[in-house]
């Protein structure tokens, strides 16, 4: 399989996970939504569920949809990334470019989706926490070990599904992020891809969302993540406040979310080389 089919393939993968859970935050946290206010499983199902639909759309190459998966992939000594899809470098690139740009894509379509609904939502926290993930309660050390071991126990299991064969394919993924979301997800979001939220918070600093003019500033409330309905930020350290009236990607927490699943993942592919 060769460069261009590798991208399309994970970019239309990850676009339909992103649409998915994109669109259950859209669903639960913005104004006039008929799933206003669902709550906290609500969302965890319904991105587990788009990590369900998105590795069937990318089952030809494994439908890794994250870039913390492949390296974990990378790291754990893989042969192949899927079968016939050799592990080096223009495969890896194939992989990551593709995961990110489905990301972004699915975004922008989520949006499209629920366009009348971001017209309506004054709070630009919200909007943003569609898109991306923020901390319950900023600390940075913190919020990073947090997406390392979410990310990590992700990649991990991943990993040990592929030895220990169920027969319960992507099923088994989805319910696996359904957990991490209810155990560990309160703190951060859980974005345990960096695809994920980089993508969209580019997507949400491009596409206009309209900003709201008749609500007070007030403390930014969180992303949300592959999970988060909008919690409210409390930060240990203030310094990047962000009105609710004001748009702002939170580009100063941007590198949490990147970096600490890139860290998890390589991580998971390493103690899995070791232990399986």
């Amino acid at each position: 399989m060769g460069f261009s089919s590798i991208f399309v393939s994970e970019a239309l993968g990850t676009g339909v996970l992103i649409l998915l859970g994109a669109g259950v935050v859209a669903n639960v946290v913005l104004a006039k939504s008929k799933g206003f206010d669902g709550g906290w499983l609500l969302i965890t199902f319904g991105w587990g569920l788009g990590v369900f639909g998105g590795v069937y759309v990318a089952y030809k190459t494994g439908g890794h949809l994250n870039p913390a998966v492949t390296i974990g992939n990378l790291f754990s000594g893989a042969k192949e990334y899927a079968p016939g899809i050799e592990v080096n470098f223009t495969n890896t690139v194939a992989y990551l470019s593709g995961q990110l740009v489905g990301a972004f894509l699915g975004a922008c379509a989520a949006y499209v989706v629920y366009k009348k609904h971001f017209d309506e939502e004054p709070d630009e926290g919200k909007k943003l926490g569609v898109f991306s993930t923020g901390p319950a309660i900023r600390s940075y050390t913190w919020n990073f070990l947090t997406e390392v071991i979410a990310t990590f126990v992700l990649v991990f299991v991943i990993l040990a599904f592929g030895k220990t064969p169920s027969g319960l394919g992507p099923l088994a993924a989805a319910l696996l992020v359904v957990g991490i979301g209810a155990s560990l997800g309160g703190p951060t979001g859980y974005a345990i891809n960096p695809a994920r939220d980089l993508g969209p918070r580019i997507a949400y600093a491009l596409l206009p969302t309209r900003r709201a003019a008749s609500v007070a500033p007030e403390r930014v409330p969180a992303g949300v993540a592959a999970g988060g309905a909008g919690q409210r930020v409390l930060e240990e350290n203030p310094g990047d406040p962000v009105s609710s009236t004001e748009k702002n990607a939170d580009w100063s927490y941007a590198w949490v979310p990147v970096l600490g699943p890139l860290v998890g993942g390589a991580l998971a592919g390493l103690v899995a080389q070791w232990y399986m």
